[in-house]
């Protein structure tokens, strides 16, 4: 995926802003980018949230949300995902209620009232 912040130095340049919202299992960073036409996804998973297995099926869950929620996002965006320890646990649709409402409260989620 080209979209994706794979460098530590990007990471944390990222945190380094100090622009973030929490809820009970993610927390999501967001920086602006030099890319006017894209969003850029990182994500970051503490071993203490399962083994390869879990961790590997919740990047892929929170990759998933990023591409089906694409277009209700604003674009030029850097954007961090941290999925904390309790996130194992949760079903998809939990997830991305939490990802849309951090979307929401960074306010780079596009309004949707305007959609007709």
């Amino acid at each position: 995926m080209k979209d994706s912040i794979k460098k530590n130095e990007e990471f944390r340049k990222i945190y380094e802003e100090k622009v973030s919202y929490a809820t009970k299992n993610l927390v999501m960073y967001i920086s602006k980018n030099s890319d006017v036409e894209r969003n850029r996804l990182g994500i970051s998973v503490s071993h203490k949230v399962g083994n390869s297995v879990v961790r590997h099926t919740l990047i892929r869950r929170i990759r998933e949300i990023f591409k089906k929620n694409i277009d209700s996002v604003k674009k030029g965006y850097d954007i961090v995902v941290v999925l904390r320890v309790g996130s194992a646990n949760q079903e998809f649709f939990k997830l991305n209620d939490e990802f849309l409402y951090l979307c929401k409260k960074h306010k780079i989620k596009k309004d949707n009232e305007n959609i007709a």
